[in-house]
């Protein structure tokens, strides 16, 4: 099985293009969790699908590394554009890209040939409770500096959707702040049905932030796309932020800029690591076969 890995500002992902290979003997969340395992596979985040769409360009599915299916990822979808790009799928210098949030706009900034940067329209964030989801009333309500209590901590709480759940926390200080301890209770927490992926954020100034994501099903990583959006989105309704503002995560910086239209923008890179082909003993445990 040949494999792409790309990562956008370290946020790294398996793309498998569909297109020129078969996988229907396999079990896509348990593929997952194979190639993902950074021990025994080849190790990230987790694998994206570059598939047709009836609707748009292309479709892209992302499985986490646990093996769950998300609806969206913005720097996964800013390295599709790159990926279907540089190998040749297309010509075209913007693009549609179907997932499960909805259909991504994605304008390619090309160099010397190459993608180096995409500018990914991420749609109008939704803020109602049950869009998120999450539970509690009233169901069609903002969740702005909603008190949270989890483990030891109480926290005010900005959930937003970006097509997938965020849950965005403004601390004083993220560097030193146990990430790894709260995330998992918080993604787990009673509230979110879907789980949630977590933002935990100190503002700098009115235009910089800077971030910590744990992300629902593949824990910290060194960036989310989405989760920037929604920390701006989430900045500007607590009156923290601008609508335009760069985001400092643990791998880059994003700029995000929530237009005038609603629509959220996200610029930054996206990188090739490497190609490589998966010896067929690793894929075993993933074979449809074995799950019978």
């Amino acid at each position: 099985m040949e494999f792409t890995k790309l990562h956008g500002l370290g946020n790294d992902y398996l793309y498998l293009d569909t297109l020129a290979q078969d996988l229907s003997a396999y079990s896509l969340p348990e593929l997952a969790r194979v190639m993902s395992d950074r021990h025994f596979g080849v190790g990230a985040d987790g694998i994206i699908l570059v598939e047709p769409s009836a609707h748009a360009d292309f479709r892209m599915r992302i499985f986490n590394a646990d093996g769950s299916e998300a609806e969206m990822c913005g720097n996964g979808v800013r390295g599709f554009g790159k990926y279907v790009c540089d190998h040749g799928l297309t010509q075209k210098r913007e693009l549609t890209v179907e997932t499960q949030a909805g259909q991504i706009g994605l304008q390619l900034m090309v160099k010397r040939g190459k993608v180096a940067a995409v500018r990914a329209d991420m749609g109008v964030p939704r803020l109602q409770r049950s869009e998120i989801p999450m539970r509690g009333e009233p169901a069609d309500g903002q969740v702005i500096a909603e008190p949270l209590t989890v483990g030891k901590y109480l926290f005010p709480i900005t959930c937003v959707s970006m097509g997938n759940p965020h849950c965005v926390v403004f601390l004083p200080e993220v560097a030193n702040f146990p990430v790894t301890e709260v995330g998992p209770l918080v993604e787990n927490h009673e509230l979110f049905p879907n789980r949630t992926n977590t933002e935990f954020v100190r503002v700098i100034d009115h235009s910089h932030v800077e971030m910590r994501v744990w992300e629902r099903g593949s824990g910290e990583t060194m960036a989310c796309g989405t989760g920037a959006s929604a920390t701006v989105v989430a900045g500007v309704l607590t009156g923290r932020t601008g609508r335009q503002t760069q985001v400092q995560l643990l791998g880059g910086s994003l700029d995000i800029d929530w237009a005038a239209d609603d629509h959220v923008m996200v610029t930054g890179p996206a990188a090739e690591v490497f190609t490589g082909v998966v010896v067929p003993e690793l894929l075993i445990g993933a074979r449809q076969s074995s799950q019978s």
